[in-house]
């Protein structure tokens, strides 16, 4: 049985949990709503506050399903109540960042600046002072949309293992490789 999927999962005040047709899971709380359908080969059962997630066999696919179900309704369950959010550090001379509304603009040391449209869900946010790194702080409920968001942006410019310029999440050690040496 899978250890993840097993467990089950607390609703806290304040949020909404409703099933609806064809394993369609919406959750809503004081943060926002999500929607999301899941699988049919798992049946997904609301009591008394605690949400339990069980499958149909012990087909390969069906364990695997099993532990994803239980974490993408985590998930969305603690976005709804929290909120998510990831921070960017640009590293590299010249590197800037800022936004206006849901476009951010980035000088990665590219001919032009980089102009990334930022999706609705998502709040950005840009920090720069002067001596540190700018940072770009993104937010939302959904922490898949996020993921997909700071990945895009990171992959840009990603950071090179020699001098590690680049783009990187805050608190992310870059394995850093030792240059060419000299012959003596």
């Amino acid at each position: 049985m899978s250890r993840i999927g097993k467990n089950p999962i607390t609703v806290p005040q304040g949020v909404e949990v409703t099933l609806a047709e064809n394993n369609t899971v919406v959750v809503k709380g004081t943060k926002g709503e999500l929607k999301y359908s899941f699988s049919n080969d798992m049946t997904i059962k609301l009591e008394e506050g605690q949400i339990s997630i069980e499958r149909s066999s012990d087909h390969k696919d069906h364990r695997s399903l099993h532990g994803l179900t239980r974490s993408l309704l985590n998930n969305m369950i603690i976005g709804v109540s929290d909120g998510y959010a990831k921070q960017l550090e640009l590293v590299g001379v010249g590197y800037r960042a800022s936004n206006s509304g849901q476009k951010l603009e980035l000088a990665l040391g590219f001919s032009h600046n980089v102009i990334f449209q930022i999706p609705e869900e998502v709040k950005v946010e840009t920090l720069s002072e002067k001596g540190k790194n700018p940072i770009i702080t993104l937010s939302s409920i959904d922490n898949q949309l996020l993921g997909t968001v700071a990945a895009k942006i990171r992959s840009l410019r990603k950071p090179e293992p020699y001098k590690g310029k680049g783009i990187k999440y805050v608190g992310e050690e870059i394995r850093r490789k030792a240059g060419k040496t000299s012959a003596s």
